[in-house]
């Protein structure tokens, strides 16, 4: 199974939704970088369940326990481990979908793949998996700044209502995570209804990064935003990923989309600061396209393993729109990235930068 992710920086998660509990494997950190005292996590606390109405009402602590590789705070060079307890898994809400497949997740996939599967609560494929990913991030970003790497994200889309600010300071103001406070209420009622239908819906999350100095990423088979493609489709119910301009940029000019260089910086970022895979120095700018969730209350069609179909009624505590929990865990795949190709540049040329 493909849990790893990187090349120097490599970050390995493990567990399922209802184990004993997930975490992750950090191999590649260098010596020597100080990890703030709770850094890691106050960023799980932004990933974890509970946090408003909005979201699942799963509780967990998501109390992150880290077992080896830092010493007195700081990281030793050594492997990262880092363990978070599964305290709130109620199994018994999945009994009725053991010979299940429910319809949009990866039960099917799953099963056909590997002849069994963990039915509680989707096991591997659960977007619990993603506390590896942002106990790992916290470890990036923290190196990141050492070089003025800064990475901030939020939801700029929810069904139709779109931020038309990014005001980042706004996001952990609000429930929705939306750098656009009056678009965040607005957002906030559109999932606040789909839950009171039992229902879900979907949008986007933005992230960016500032500092990147140019000269990170490959020119063809590694380009970084390639890297970034697959770093953020990698994201449990992310369907869809553009950088910069992205798909607008379909319907204009050459004219309009080369971004003016003066030398010293950019007038426009069509390119979202990557031009032929290589940053180059503008912000790197990535916004992913996030489905509406697929466990919802309704009355559904699912198909039975031993054959047929039945009628489920997705049990348990779900959210309604995932966007606001993706939004750490994006900035954390943005960050993962940006810290394998940051140590590659560094064993290419020597330099911190």
């Amino acid at each position: 199974m493909s849990s790893s992710f990187g090349r120097l920086f490599v970050v390995t998660t493990f567990g399922e939704s209802h184990g004993a509990g997930v975490g992750v494997v950090v191999d590649g950190m260098p010596p020597g970088i100080a990890v703030e005292d709770g850094a890691i996590q106050r960023e799980l606390d932004r990933r974890r369940p509970g946090q408003s109405a909005l979201t699942t009402q799963r509780q967990e602590g998501d109390r992150v326990e880290i077992l080896s590789g830092i010493f007195e705070g700081v990281t030793l060079g050594t492997p990262i481990a880092m363990l978070v307890r599964n305290t709130d898994a109620r199994s018994k809400d999945y009994d009725n979908l053991r010979e299940v497949f429910r319809p949009g997740h990866a039960d099917y996939s799953t099963f056909a793949k590997y002849g069994v599967r963990d039915h509680r609560g989707g096991g591997r494929s659960s977007g619990r998996e993603t506390i590896g990913r942002v106990a790992a991030g916290a470890l990036a970003k923290s190196a990141l700044a050492t070089v003025g790497v800064r990475i901030v994200g939020g939801t700029v889309q929810v069904q139709d209502v779109k931020a038309e600010r990014r005001d980042w300071d706004e996001v952990e103001k609000n429930p929705v995570r939306c750098p656009d406070a009056q678009a965040a209420a607005r957002m906030a009622d559109v999932i606040q209804k789909a839950r009171d239908d039992k229902d879900s819906v979907g949008g986007v999350v933005e992230i960016v990064a500032s500092g990147v100095p140019a000269g990170w990423g490959d020119p063809t088979m590694s380009k970084l935003d390639a890297l970034l493609g697959l770093a953020m489709l990698s994201i449990p119910a992310t369907k869809g990923v553009e950088i910069g301009g992205g798909f607008a940029m379909a319907a204009l000019h050459g004219s309009q989309t080369n971004d003016v260089f003066d030398g010293e910086t950019f007038r426009t970022n069509y390119s979202g600061g990557i031009s032929g895979g290589i940053s180059n120095g503008a912000e790197v700018v990535v916004r992913v396209a996030v489905r509406p969730a697929t466990s919802i209350a309704r009355a559904q069609t699912a198909a039975k393993q031993g054959g047929g179909t039945t009628t489920v009624e997705i049990q348990g505590r779900h959210d309604p729109c995932i966007c606001p929990r993706v939004v750490p865990v994006a900035e954390s795949m943005m960050a993962l990235t940006l810290m394998d190709v940051w140590l590659r540049q560094r064993a290419l040329r020597g330099r911190e930068k």
